[in-house]
């Protein structure tokens, strides 16, 4: 049995600058808002709903970073969605790795509840205060 990537989404999301918490007892603690995004595919659009949106990243002293982002999705048809997601990151060869993740997502609208059912993973690439994502269901 193999895994399928089933294309579902591009998400851009534009970052806040980051507020910096060094040497917690945990590691170094980074907590970036989300500015604006948007989530563009066939099968799901839209774009942030409020302002309630940020990535809460902790990165430890061999430079693994782990990513822990929560936000709220408004499709274009009106539907809201929660999105949460964990995920690593590298940091230790520079701010050019690449993020990985796996999405999750939760909603009581009908025509969007096949999403309560899937898991996605996606791949990010930071350049600036620019995120892209390419979000995948996974089958």
């Amino acid at each position: 049995m193999s895994l399928e990537l089933v294309p579902l989404a591009t998400m851009v999301v534009e970052l806040a600058e980051p507020l910096v918490l060094p040497n917690t007892p945990a590691g170094t603690r980074v907590i970036v808002e989300v500015k604006s995004f948007t989530v563009e595919g066939e099968r799901l659009r839209g774009r942030n709903k409020g302002t309630a949106a940020a990535d809460w990243l902790t990165i430890g002293p061999d430079g693994t970073g782990t990513l822990d982002v929560r936000a709220t999705i408004e499709t274009d048809d009106g539907a809201v969605i929660y999105v949460y997601y964990q995920g690593r990151r590298d940091f230790s060869p520079g701010m050019d790795a690449p993020l990985y993740t796996a999405p999750k997502f939760e909603t009581g609208d009908e025509r969007y509840a096949w999403l309560n059912k899937i898991q996605a993973a996606a791949k990010g690439t930071l350049v600036e205060n620019t995120l892209t994502y390419e979000i995948y269901e996974l089958r």
